[in-house]
């Protein structure tokens, strides 16, 4: 009964690795970007943090982009993002070597 447990849990740990082949570049530096849903009842209000924008904060710009790009395809079909702190902005939020940007997915 254990067996299948511990092979289940591999394959997941496994799934959830990140290939070096699939990670992009920007500005020649890997970013850790993430986007998240700000609540439950609007998901297409989101976050996006970036790190370490230290490195380069064109870099850290294109990854939020990107980033926010990917979350809102993924959850609504759609690339078209109406920004409230917005990667093209001429002042950032950068916190901590965080970049911090936030949007609304549109359809």
């Amino acid at each position: 009964m254990r067996k299948p447990f511990w092979i289940l849990a591999t394959l997941a740990a496994l799934a959830a690795c990140e290939s070096k082949d699939d990670r992009i570049a920007f500005d020649g530096v890997y970013f850790r970007a993430k986007a998240d849903k700000l609540d439950k009842e609007q998901r297409d209000h989101f976050t996006v943090t970036v790190k370490p924008v230290s490195e380069s904060l064109d870099g850290a710009r294109e990854a939020g982009r990107h980033e926010a790009i990917t979350y809102c395809i993924t959850n609504y079909g759609s690339s078209n993002i109406e920004w409230t702190q917005g990667p093209d902005a001429d002042e950032v939020t950068v916190e901590d070597d965080t970049l911090m940007l936030a949007g609304i997915c549109r359809p």
